[in-house]
């Protein structure tokens, strides 16, 4: 079962932390992380990382809240989703919820038309702008 908690914000908006096993490398279960999310509520916050893929997260209790730090690093991110690998380390900095999901890329693949147009598995295209 994964450990997690909430804290409620003064607007009334909450920060959910949850430690999640990992994503495995084939040679066993993954590490433990820790992923943050901000909603509006603590349905809409878990509602987020099932849209995501991480369809089994559900928080029971709140024996793991948020730090003030974590609550911080997710108030000012873009997304308001975080993860960080080693939850104890905090040497670590966090990550957009978009690195842990995405398949590793490591080099283009053979005949792309290169970085403006290159086809990367498990990427996909950004429409062509207007001209203005």
């Amino acid at each position: 079962m994964a450990g997690g908690g909430f804290s409620k914000l003064p607007n009334g908006s909450v920060v959910v932390a949850i430690t999640l096993t990992g994503p495995t490398d084939g040679a066993g279960p993954g590490a433990p992380i820790r992923v943050l999310v901000h909603a509006v509520n603590r349905a809409r916050a878990l509602t987020r990382l099932r849209n995501l893929g991480l369809r089994a997260v559900y928080l029971r209790g709140n024996a793991e809240p948020p730090t003030p730090d974590e609550i911080t690093a997710v108030l000012h991110h873009p997304d308001g989703v975080l993860w960080r690998a080693r939850p104890e380390r905090a040497q670590e900095l966090w990550h957009p919820i978009r690195a842990l999901l995405r398949p590793a890329v490591t080099a283009v693949t053979a005949g792309s038309p290169g970085p403006a147009g290159a086809s990367v598995p498990g990427m996909r295209a950004l429409p062509a702008r207007r001209p203005a």
